[in-house]
């Protein structure tokens, strides 16, 4: 008997942004419509609307109608108050029912995973929603205290695969070294381990682990975290994981070398099978630099499958028809291969 197809809820984020052109114009490939069952979570006339534009402008996109849709009404003042383009109070509401609506069925059992579009912070804080993004309500209302945020690229050159997870997300540059510590670095490996071994199936992974200062310190010249007790850390870390080959501290301006020749131009080199970046920036200059049209966000450490593509909102190209659904192809791709290994295997 052939495996059933993973259940799946897709929100449309902002409704002042790209969000439902990128899900439109990725559900009218049938090779990724029909990897899961499918359901949009938003408001059906935002959606008919943005069809019929995207219709107009001569552009390829799915039927709404032929898709299962949870409908997240919106209040008529809310629903007048949206502006493509500009994302606003209204927009910021809208985007948070959404995503509250489809965590609450996820967790219902009625999804198996969900793939977010994107949503703007600020207009989030508008609607008087004060978190840093997403990750961080995916995990509070799972009540979930041990997760991350794992960026998947795969390259359309070579086939190889890009896993890199970021132990500290948005805060400032200035607080990372402070914020850094053993504990949360054991926390952020563990769930990097767990992942590629549960989701990717790699029973003996590699994992390469950044330094944080220039040169990983230079032996403390360059900085002393590493020899203070990054490397420390390190060393216990290899006997507490002895079926995983762990790399570093490998100094930053070096470490994505060879992820840069595996992405080009060979991925059979010698390639580590997951990244510990240890600051955002730091793991996401390299991501979007390869892979700023592939690159997915998934939340790792959740009772269920969570992916997104890696874009914002782009308000300044809404209602243009030119954004790319390249990445959001990817997320919904990237959610039904995790949620079949997980759930339906």
């Amino acid at each position: 008997m052939a495996p059933s197809l993973p259940r799946l809820a897709l929100t449309l984020g902002d409704p002042s942004g790209i969000g439902t052109e990128v899900i439109l114009k990725a559900l009218a490939d049938s090779a990724i419509a029909q990897l899961a069952h499918l359901t949009l979570v938003g408001t059906r006339s935002l959606l008919n609307r943005s069809y019929l534009r995207l219709k107009q402008q001569g552009l390829e996109v799915a039927d709404p109608e032929k898709f299962s849709l949870l409908e997240v009404s919106l209040d008529k003042n809310t629903e007048a108050q949206l502006q493509l383009g500009k994302g606003n109070r209204a927009s910021g509401a809208a985007s948070f029912a959404y995503l509250e609506t489809a965590i609450a069925q996820t967790l219902a059992g009625n999804f198996q995973g969900i793939v977010t579009a994107p949503i703007a912070k600020s207009a989030w804080k508008m609607a008087g929603y004060d978190f840093p993004g997403q990750t961080e309500v995916l995990a509070e209302r799972s009540q979930i205290k041990k997760f991350g945020m794992l960026f998947v690229a795969r390259s359309p050159y070579t086939g190889w695969t890009m896993r890199t997870l970021l132990a500290t997300t948005h805060i400032p540059l200035k607080q990372v070294s402070a914020t850094l510590t053993p504990e949360l670095m054991s926390l952020k490996l563990e769930l990097l381990v767990q992942t590629l071994q549960d989701d990717f199936g790699l029973a003996y992974p590699t994992i390469a682990i950044a330094g944080l200062n220039p040169h990983s310190g230079e032996q403390g010249q360059i900085g002393t975290e590493e020899q203070d007790w990054l490397i420390p850390w390190l060393e216990q870390a290899r006997q507490h994981f002895p079926k995983v080959k762990l790399i570093g501290p490998v100094p930053p301006d070096t470490l994505w070398v060879s992820c840069g020749q595996a992405w080009f131009k060979d991925g059979n080199i010698q390639t580590a099978d997951g990244y510990l970046a240890l600051y955002h920036d730091q793991g996401l200059i390299p991501v979007k630099l390869m892979a700023f049209d592939q690159a997915i966000n998934t939340t790792i450490g959740l009772p269920f499958i969570r992916t997104s593509p890696d874009h914002g909102t782009a308000f300044d190209i809404a209602a243009q028809g030119i954004a790319r659904a390249d990445s959001m192809k990817a997320a919904i791709a990237l959610a039904a291969e995790l949620a079949q290994s997980r759930f339906c295997n």
